[in-house]
């Protein structure tokens, strides 16, 4: 380990400066900066040597050049094990610098902005700032490059603990972290700029890039091998986890359905997941009734299955919970009464999970990778066509609103019977519709008399809806389209249902 005898200090962000300085300046380290770092560091009572003291020559170009110089480049690379680049040195009276902190101009700030122009975007690409940092992590042996605050409290302490010097580890670390942060810095100018000529909701080349959060057990069996990556602190990927045994591949896939069907809803709602797909759902005036609906949907399904809930789970709902096994469960809060009644069960996995900002839905194919927009459609009633002689009933209405909501997150094949804020049957991923219209009535505990049936996609044959009437289906939603629509329609008519078309289809493959 060598000892840090001194650090060129230029930031945007001046969280925690003034302490890391302060603690640099305990152990005799020089401190050098520029501009408004330098006066930010004297402000707060510290000696700091000016950037152009160094290089003999003034910042210049409204800013554009201040590092950018053999007499700040060279202190930076020059190998220490290496005689002639410190007789270089020595020749030319370069200081060497042992350590750089930097971070960048906001470009992902004002990139955001919907108002920001070509010319606000480019002025605010640095380049000094990624230079040094590069050139550090490139010489992490002898230079250590920090660019984020975060990790300042930690160095504060080492540099106590080691009397002014960081281990060869941590170089390493930070050397890392800086060629991740310069990476990140170049994608984001690159995605931004590429919208100028490529506007639009999907981008002219798809980054696939997210931090390693976690490593799984496995994949979706043991022979698999598997890891989370995500952002931490958004949607399932970053939920924390407050108790029970480690989470699988498996858990995560039916945590983030149940958690994006929930969060269809206004009311306190729940929903219950087994491989993908609603085995029960329900939206009721207390997060407990709802939950006692969802179960009664399908309570052998529900065995062993995946929850959601989208309001903090009380000590009520926690009781109902657990009355049977579940694997995991997530929700945005738990109470103080839920948590421990929860936590009597040793391997019970509870999520706490924040709403994420939705984003591109990726999938891989073989040698490549599918992206689109995520479904975000809202049904709104006044955009709806009633095609049928008799138009639902306010109770009918509501029935089917809800019904559609929950298709959207079924399996195609999809159809849902439901009744107002209840499931009452479920026909997931057939591959012809009336047979899905079959299994969702061949799987139902609760009677069908009186409920209606919603479809992700259109009935290509009157058979489907024929099928549901048998089983006292009432009214039914569907997007329409097929070259059959008036077949279907005159069967619905035939049979004294309500026939409501959306427009939109909801797969979910």
């Amino acid at each position: 380990m060598a000892k840090i005898h001194r650090a060129l200090l230029s930031v945007t962000d001046k969280t925690g400066l003034a302490d890391l300085a302060r603690a640099l300046a305990a152990h005799g380290v020089e401190l050098i900066s520029t501009g408004g770092t330098a006066k930010a560091l004297r402000d707060a009572g510290l000696t700091v040597r000016d950037v152009a003291e160094v290089t003999g020559f003034p910042e210049m170009l409204d800013g554009r050049v201040k590092t950018m110089h053999p007499r700040i480049t060279g202190g930076i690379l020059a190998r220490r094990d290496h005689p002639d680049h410190l007789a270089a040195l020595a020749a030319h009276g370069i200081p060497a610098i042992d350590m750089v902190v930097v971070n960048l101009y906001p470009f992902e700030k004002v990139a955001a902005r919907p108002d920001a122009s070509l010319a606000d975007l480019i002025e605010n690409i640095d380049i000094g700032g990624p230079t040094m940092i590069r050139s550090a992590a490139k010489n992490y042996q002898d230079v250590a490059v920090v660019v984020s605050p975060a990790d300042y409290p930690a160095l504060i302490d080492e540099l106590q603990r080691l009397g002014g010097e960081l281990s060869p580890e941590t170089h390493w670390k930070l050397a890392c972290a800086a060629f991740e942060a310069t990476a990140a810095y170049d994608r984001a100018i690159s995605a931004r700029l590429a919208r100028i000529d490529h506007p639009g909701p999907l981008p002219a080349v798809l980054d696939v890039r997210a931090p390693m959060l976690m490593n799984l057990r496995y994949g979706e069996n043991p022979h698999q091998s598997a890891a989370l990556y995500g952002a931490a602190g958004e949607g399932i990927a970053g939920a924390r986890q407050l108790h029970g045994k480690e989470l699988s591949y498996n858990n995560l896939v039916d945590l983030d359905a149940a958690w994006q069907l929930v969060c269809e809803f206004d009311q306190p709602a729940s929903a219950i997941i087994k491989h993908t797909n609603p085995c029960g759902c329900a939206e009721q005036s207390t997060l407990a009734e709802s939950y006692r609906q969802a179960f009664a949907v399908d309570p052998v399904s529900a065995f062993g299955g995946v929850l959601a809930f989208n309001r903090a789970v009380d000590q009520e709902t926690a009781q109902e919970i657990a009355k049977t096994f579940i694997e995991a469960i997530a929700a945005p809060d738990y109470s103080a009464e839920a948590l421990e009644i929860l936590a009597a069960k040793k391997n019970l996995r509870l999520m706490k999970v924040q709403p994420a900002t939705p984003g591109l839905v990726v999938k891989s194919i073989t040698g490549g990778y599918l992206a689109q927009t995520p479904d975000l459609h809202r049904l709104d009633r006044a955009q709806c066509q009633v095609k049928t002689q008799r138009p639902p009933s306010e109770a009918e209405w509501i029935a089917l609103e809800f019904a559609w909501k929950v298709c959207k997150h079924v399996k195609s094949n999809a159809i849902v019977y439901a009744r107002p804020g209840q499931v009452a049957g479920v026909g997931a991923g057939q591959m012809s519709r009336v047979d899905s219209v079959k299994i969702g009535a061949a799987k139902a505990v609760l009677p069908l008399g009186g409920t209606v049936v919603a479809s992700d996609a259109f009935f290509p044959f009157p058979d489907g809806v024929e099928e549901a009437a048998r089983h006292g289906v009432t009214a039914v939603i569907q997007p329409g389209g097929s070259v059959r629509d008036a077949e279907v329609i005159a069967a619905a008519d035939r049979l004294g249902l309500a026939m409501v078309f959306t427009g939109v289809r909801h797969f979910r493959h």
